[in-house]
């Protein structure tokens, strides 16, 4: 994963929301290409970008594409950019402790 390809994608509007799209589950390129008022190169463009910078899986069936979202892949770029940062791990909800309970005393 080139952390690069990652940023460069999710820098446009319409591969975020492609990005938006698949989290709900697989869609066909045609499906998801009615979603844009842009060409079809222009959408196969994105789909590139997406591609490669490993976001997104795409599965051939006969003419019809059907693209996946490759969630390790932000995953991974989300480790990379916190360890920039300093943020080696930022905790999960599950992982967070409950927030205290109010008393009488402080109120």
């Amino acid at each position: 994963m080139k952390i690069n390809h990652v940023l460069k994608a999710l820098s446009h509007p319409i591969r975020r929301a492609i990005i938006a799209y698949l989290r709900n589950g697989s869609m066909t390129a045609g499906a998801l290409a009615e979603k844009f008022d842009v060409s079809k190169p222009t959408m196969s463009t994105h789909f590139a970008a997406l591609k490669e910078a490993g976001l997104i899986t795409a599965e051939r069936d006969g003419v019809t594409i059907h693209y996946r979202l490759n969630a390790t892949v932000a995953e991974e770029a989300i480790g990379m950019l916190m360890g920039l940062f300093g943020t080696q791990h930022m905790p999960s909800v599950q992982e967070q402790p409950p927030a205290p309970e109010e008393t009488e005393n402080e109120i």
